[in-house]
Formats: C-alpha cells, sequence, structure tokens
C-alpha cells in the first residue's frame, strides 16, 4: 500500500507526520508524494484560522478527486476543536483529531476489515503520550482557538526525550529542533523549565545543533538567555511571537506583554549572543486595529530589525472573542495592510543578509542543490548557498559568507 501524508500547519504538526510516516512504513505502506497514485491519503491539519480550515476541506476534496479509491483520513486540531463540522466531511472515511495520532495505524487496519466510516475524536487527557516534548496551552489568545483544540499543558519527561534524541543521533541527525505548542510552557506541570530540557539536549553526544521553535516573549527570562548562551550546541535563532507592535492592539489580542517587553527582550538577547537572529509571526487587521495602529505596527516591525517575519492576515475564528468583537476590518483594506507589513519585513531581512556578508560561520548542508549551489543554514539559520560538486549534505562546513541576495547569502568553502 502506497501512502500520501500531507501537513498543514506549524513545526509541531510536522514533527508529528514525521512520526506517522515512520510508524507506517514499518507496517509495510510506502508513503510517496502528491500528485502519485496512492491507496491511503492521511490530512494533518491546522485550525489556527478559518482559512486554515477551508484549506483543510479543499484539500480532502482535491485529494479525493486524484485518488478516487483511496482511504481519506482527517486528523489533527481541525478535526479535535470542531469534530461535527469534520465529521460531517463525507469525504473522510476516517475522522480523527489530535488526541488519538498514537492509534491511527490501528484505525486504518480497523477500515481496511470492515470498510465502515470511522469517526473516533477522543477528549484531551492529561498523561496522554508524546511524540514532542509539550503540548497544549494555557493562553487564551483572543484570536485563537488552539487552547480548545490542544488541551491542557502536557511536558515529555526529559528521560524520554533524551532517548529519542539518543535515537535519531544514532541515525545520522546532527541538529534537532524542540517544538511545542507553547513551548516554554514546558515543564510546568513537571516541575521543571525549558531551559533544563534545552541543556539537557545539549549532553547528547553526536547532536551538534539545537534549536527552540515559536517561543512567547513574556517567558523568556534572562536567566534562561545567560544559561542558552553558555551551551555551545545552542543556535540563537528566536522566534519570539510577536503579533502585533501596538500595545492598543495586543491587549485586545490578550497577548501578556507589551511592545516596550518585547524590545527589552530582544535587546537582552542582542548582549547575550553575538550574532543572534529574530523572526516572528505579524497579524494585520485584527478587529479595531485602525490606521494610526497599524502604522506603529510597521514602525515597531522596522525597529526591530527582524531576520524574517510571517505576516499574516486576520480571519475570523468561530468560537473565539475576537470573533464576534465590533469594528472588524474590510477585507480589501487587511490586503492592502498585509502587502505593505510584507514590504517592510521584506526590507529588514534583505538588511539583516547583508550583515552576515564577511562573516565566516559553520553551515550545517541540507539540500542536494538549488540554482545558486548546495544550501544549509548557520546556528543563526541564515540560508547559505555554496557552488561545490562534492557531496555536502548532512556535512557541518566553515563557510565564508560573500554576497547577500533577497532571501539567501551566498559562500565559498573555507578549506
Amino acid at each position: 500500500m502506497k501512502a500520501i501524508f500531507v501537513t498543514l500547519g506549524c513545526k509541531v504538526n510536522q514533527y508529528e507526520t514525521q512520526i506517522l510516516q515512520e510508524r507506517f512504513a514499518q507496517a509495510g505502506i510506502e508513503p510517496v508524494r502528491e500528485g502519485e497514485l496512492a491507496q491511503l491519503c492521511v490530512i494533518n491539519s491546522c485550525t489556527v484560522t478559518a482559512s486554515g480550515d477551508k484549506k483543510t476541506r479543499q484539500l480532502l476534496r482535491r485529494l479525493k478527486r486524484q485518488n478516487p479509491d483511496a482511504i481519506m483520513v482527517l486528523t489533527g486540531c481541525y478535526p479535535q476543536a470542531f469534530p461535527q463540522e469534520a465529521a460531517a466531511l463525507e469525504e473522510a472515511d476516517i475522522v480523527t483529531g489530535s488526541t488519538n495520532r498514537g492509534g491511527l495505524l490501528d484505525l486504518v487496519q480497523a477500515y481496511l476489515q470492515s470498510r465502515q466510516r470511522i469517526v473516533q475524536i477522543l477528549p484531551h487527557q492529561k498523561k496522554e503520550t508524546f511524540v514532542k516534548i509539550q503540548d497544549g496551552c494555557d493562553r487564551y489568545c483572543s484570536y485563537c482557538i488552539i487552547p480548545y483544540a490542544r488541551g491542557p499543558l502536557r511536558s515529555k519527561p526529559v528521560e524520554d526525550m533524551m532517548a529519542e534524541l539518543k535515537q535519531l543521533a544514532a541515525h545520522g541527525y546532527q541538529e534537532i529542533v524542540l517544538v511545542g505548542i507553547n513551548l516554554l510552557c514546558y515543564g510546568k506541570d513537571l516541575g521543571i523549565r525549558l531551559i533544563d530540557a534545552a541543556e539537557a539536549a545539549c549532553r547528547v553526544e553526536g547532536i551538534s545543533r539545537v534549536r527552540l521553535s515559536s517561543l512567547e516573549p513574556e517567558l523568556l527570562s534572562l536567566e534562561d538567555l545567560e544559561r542558552l548562551a553558555a551551551l555551545p550546541q545552542f543556535c540563537p535563532q528566536f522566534h519570539l511571537s510577536l503579533q502585533s507592535g501596538c500595545d492598543r492592539t495586543l491587549r485586545t489580542m490578550n497577548r501578556h506583554y507589551n511592545s516596550e517587553e518585547y524590545r527589552r527582550l530582544v535587546e537582552d538577547i542582542r548582549r547575550a549572543f553575538p550574532n543572534p537572529s529574530i523572526t516572528t509571526d505579524i497579524m494585520v487587521g485584527f478587529p479595531g486595529e485602525t490606521r494610526e495602529d497599524f502604522e506603529a505596527s510597521v514602525c515597531f516591525a522596522q525597529e526591530m530589525g527582524l531576520a524574517k517575519a510571517h505576516v499574516f492576515i486576520y480571519s475570523p475564528r468561530p468560537g473565539t472573542r475576537a470573533a464576534e468583537m465590533a469594528d472588524q476590518v474590510p477585507q480589501a483594506e487587511k490586503k492592502a495592510r498585509s502587502l505593505r507589513m510584507i514590504e517592510v519585513t521584506d526590507q529588514t531581512r534583505r538588511a539583516f543578509l547583508r550583515s552576515q556578508v564577511g562573516r565566516e560561520e559553520p553551515v550545517l548542508f541540507e539540500t542536494a542543490q538549488t540554482p545558486y549551489g548546495v544550501q544549509g543554514y548557520t546556528p543563526n539559520y541564515t540560508p547559505v548557498c555554496v557552488q561545490c560538486e562534492k557531496a555536502l549534505c548532512g556535512q557541518i562546513r566553515r563557510v565564508r559568507i560573500t554576497a547577500a541576495l533577497n532571501d539567501c547569502c551566498l559562500g565559498e568553502l573555507i578549506e
């Protein structure tokens, strides 16, 4: 049997899909790319925005048209948050939520025997098993459905994490990313903190690089930065979720910091690390965001000198407070604001890439070839391309960065 696995959304979802593929492969099910004929299609869905739900539905229907005889599986956050809505999608033969990915193979096998549609969406439990180090969120931002989709805070014990990392190292992986739905809440249920997990990860033999995924700014302390800076394996790329640079908008969003606190954190990071990068997410068109509020957000993003920003338009999410707020911004205005914010953050990205020219950095090469050569990443996640006939994938090599393009740098190997 051949299976297509498609992931929507965050790095946590990507990680969970990877584990699913490995489990299915052990059962003799071969993963293939979208576009190839398959007997099984698995969609790992996202529900952060209403447009994410729409993409899930469109993807489900497209895959069904392309593979009319395949078993269609819908899993992830969308069914977990909106079980009745997901269960009504007739194209899906199996519908299950984010809590039961570990049992998905059993559901597929049960369907093969009975050919009866399966809808099994289990509630979150405090002690469910994990395939990442943290799950759940308790922040309740006014625009976000994730606390309802992912459930309460749960953390993977450090010993379990280290056992998994040792396996990855044994298979040749040199760089790992610690991921979670609200990563800096890691350990609240265990009496420890994320920095403890990061230090433990850096002790695993064979792991050369440790990264952290998206972080909530108000939960990262100066002590955390000092301890991270003492770890040679730690990669100083900080994805600090901003959402808005306007304090009034941040309050309406129920974010737990203001622009001055965010600014101080960025300054602390730049003092603690010699060449860090700051990346972020920025939302435009939130209910009640005036043009003055938006311009304040633009100016703040520019001031922060962001290495990269994911800019996205607010879309109402049923079940959240923001969806019921007055003063919804017209769609045309949201699109115009998005284009303006992207223009500004593209400028800061190009400025960041230019700041890397002349530096000598270790680069972990990942892709076989691009139009500019073999591509890899520096510790601060600057993409660097090198013209080289040698096989470099999986190697860490020192590179002198010689030029900056719009979205990557060029470099030459230092022999």
